[in-house]
């Protein structure tokens, strides 16, 4: 329990299992891996803010691959949850940065919280630290990792700690490696470790652990061995088994040049999701998936006023018109974006002149049929090349908006998170032969199929010349 005399205001905790074997330990790397709902981030951010009350001066920062992530995860829980009485007390203050320091939490006894992302660490890394907090470690690389336990030596705590934690990814995972060869030490979390699920004096599910717990039983396969067992699992028969984030997950890139060409890829939804993604293709013709809409519950029409207002304004007010967007073989979907769609079109001259005009319509073109060709066509992109270089790369943040409905669900908010899941089913027949083969599974694929229709108009059909291209 931690108290503010001035304002008598109490803030309780109580750690359980694998919350108070945290509090309790001092190794210099600690992981908290455990299914969705277990309480791994609360009990981080509760160990960060005891040890800024009972340490003045220590400093500590709070980190995560991206720092707009943030924002809308680890932030909320210290606000609302951790910190919430000492901030209404004045104990704790919020700077929202400037361009010499980045942004941190003050504590009236000169402990410091700062707040970032990888993505943009240089003012975070140039700091020294007590502790670290790393929300969702597995997005990060393991030279992000090893970065922030140098910066660990600013002394003010008896010991230096780097925490973590995570959902289970895949078993061959850095992170999971470095756990097994015992450089980092791991706490498994389960739902029976969060009071607010888990009733200890009666040893039942609360109500609202009933009904989250409902939710994860009904997940399937992979999804529910990570989410509700809390295992480093693979999906069976993984169709891009040569996916690396390491690799393949590429940092944001919000508006690529304007010389790189656009392209547009659909897959139309509405009880699943509509899936819209923009790509660019640099001069040496890798692709990169720059934005993406990934949302249910939405009309074709709307998608294509959202495309207008959200997706298409930036610094420059506009974006490049696309060379191609290739779309499923919804005809009624596609006619409705055809004729929805209103863009403003910034065109670069010869002496580098940007103009920005209004354009009304698009042309779709129907997807290429063949399934098995397309993955081909994509594992070909994903292979790395002589020059050290996948052909093929999905941006961090290219989701331009989280679908809750999706979230609640522990379904796939973005196809950067389909495509670990993508696996081939069993003994499916097609054809006109009937003969039983190999095909993928229909689940969580709506990414996948975007991104498939898109390397095969691409690839296997031909991209037009941007040059003959009219408006």
């Amino acid at each position: 329990m931690t108290e503010v005399a001035e304002q008598r205001l109490e803030h309780r905790y109580r750690p359980l299992g694998s919350a108070r074997e945290l509090f309790s330990c001092k190794e210099p790397e600690i992981l908290l891996s455990g299914p969705a709902g277990t309480g791994k981030s609360r009990a981080c951010l509760e160990k960060l803010h005891a040890l800024c009350l009972k340490y003045p001066g220590m400093r500590g920062v709070i980190l995560r691959k991206t720092a707009t992530s943030l924002t809308s995860t680890a932030l909320v829980t210290f606000r609302e949850h951790v910190a919430v009485e000492a901030i209404q007390s004045g104990e704790v203050r919020f700077f929202g940065g400037s361009s010499q320091e980045a942004a941190l939490f003050k504590y009236g006894n000169g402990s410091t919280i700062t707040v970032g992302g990888m993505d943009k660490s240089i003012r975070i890394m140039s700091s020294e630290y007590d502790v670290a907090y790393v929300q969702e470690a597995t997005e990060l690389t393991e030279d992000d990792w090893e970065a922030i336990t140098t910066r660990l030596r600013h002394g003010k705590v008896p010991y230096q700690q780097l925490i973590a934690d995570c959902n289970p990814d895949v078993p061959y995972h850095w992170l999971k490696n470095r756990c097994d060869n015992n450089r980092t030490h791991i706490i498994y979390c389960k739902h029976e470790d969060n009071p607010r699920l888990w009733d200890t004096e009666s040893n039942v599910w609360t109500p609202d652990g009933a009904s989250y717990i409902s939710k994860l039983d009904a997940l399937t396969g992979v999804r529910h061995e990570r989410l509700r067992l809390g295992k480093w699992a693979a999906a069976d028969g993984l169709i891009y088994d040569t996916f690396d984030a390491q690799i393949h997950l590429h940092k944001q890139i919000s508006e690529p040049p304007l010389s790189w060409a656009r392209y547009w890829s659909i897959d139309f939804g509405f009880t699943n999701p509509f899936v819209l993604q923009m790509w660019a293709m640099d001069p040496d013709g890798r692709l990169y998936l720059f934005k993406e809409i990934y949302k249910t519950g939405r009309l074709v029409e709307d998608h294509a006023k959202f495309v207008r207002d959200k997706m298409l304004k930036g610094k420059r007010g506009a974006e490049p018109a696309p060379v191609m967007v290739v779309a499923d073989h919804d005809a009624e979907g596609r006619a409705t974006f055809e004729e929805k769609l209103v863009m403003l079109v910034a065109e670069q001259d010869e002496q580098g002149m940007t103009t920005v005009r209004e354009k009304l319509g698009v042309s779709t073109t129907p997807a290429h049929k063949s399934v098995l060709e397309g993955i081909e066509a994509v594992k070909a992109r994903l292979k790395v090349q002589a020059d050290g270089k996948p052909r093929l790369y999905i941006c961090r943040d290219a989701r331009i908006e989280v679908d809750q409905a999706l979230v609640d669900k522990k379904l796939p908010t973005c196809t950067q998170e389909e495509i670990l899941e993508y696996a081939w089913g069993k003994n499916v027949s097609h054809d006109r032969d009937r003969i039983p083969k190999e095909a993928p599974r229909k689940l969580n694929d709506h990414g996948m199929d975007a991104m498939r229709y898109l390397v095969a108009a691409v690839d296997l059909v031909g991209r037009p010349s941007i040059r003959t291209l009219t408006w």
